[in-house]
């Protein structure tokens, strides 16, 4: 059996609202709002009493999905530190490739983005950058120039 496709990155995220809001200001599209619970999502993650409220958000171009959650019971925990480094392990981030580098980190700096450092070049093919996003989620944009 091998996998048939990679379905979606799940995060989970401390204000859904302005989670959807920053993801939609960098172009992802809404595919739909839940609240998940009972014995699926608590099979799923090991937990008792799971209650969630998720986000499905998908690319443009319809492959790529991006699922925001929020914890509603039990609390979300906090990772230490709060907005890890680049280099902790784990997921480390999330890349999205974009028309116009400049503008979407002035619209994203709206919704509270900060970049990690700056804009850098990647011989002479792409425009590069890390932002901190809601909940701290590392967002990485690529720019193809040309």
């Amino acid at each position: 059996m091998t996998v048939q496709r990679m379905d979606n990155v799940a995060i989970v995220v401390e204000d859904l609202e302005a989670a959807v809001a920053f993801f939609l200001e960098l172009g992802l599209e809404l595919e739909g709002e839940a609240v998940v619970e009972g014995s699926v999502p608590d099979r799923m993650t090991g937990l008792d009493g799971v209650r969630s409220s998720i986000a499905m958000l998908r690319t443009p171009d319809g492959h790529g999905k991006l699922e925001l959650t929020k914890f509603l019971a039990p609390a979300a925990v906090a990772a230490a530190p709060q907005d890890p480094p680049p280099n902790t392990l784990g997921l480390h981030r999330v890349m999205f490739a974009v028309d116009d580098i400049d503008d979407t980190v002035a619209r994203l700096r709206r919704h509270g983005a900060e970049l990690l450092g700056g804009i850098a070049e990647y011989e002479g093919v792409y425009r590069l950058c890390d932002l901190r996003g809601p909940s701290g989620i590392i967002v990485a944009l690529a720019e193809r120039i040309g």
